[in-house]
């Protein structure tokens, strides 16, 4: 799978069952070359003129890789980073 494969999903939490949105980003750790965390951002401020929050979704909260979707078990306040 690639990159641009992940940016095509759409990232539900299960604990919850929200949508956050689709994936925009991913945070590698260079000395591994694995992937850490994916990064979601929050909801529009002003009709997609930035954005005030992301999600940055830790690899273990992963629970599955679907064809169309990403599952994710995540506490959205806790895993939410301000810009």
């Amino acid at each position: 799978m690639r990159i641009c494969d992940l940016r095509e999903k759409e990232v539900i939490n299960i604990k919850d069952c929200c949508r956050l949105g689709c994936v925009c980003d991913v945070d590698i750790d260079c000395k591994s070359g694995c992937i850490v965390a994916l990064i979601v951002p929050g909801p529009a401020r002003f009709c997609f003129f930035g954005f005030e929050w992301e999600y940055v979704i830790p690899w273990k909260c992963i629970c599955q890789i679907g064809p169309d979707i990403i599952l994710v078990d995540i506490d959205p306040e806790k895993d939410r980073h301000k810009l």
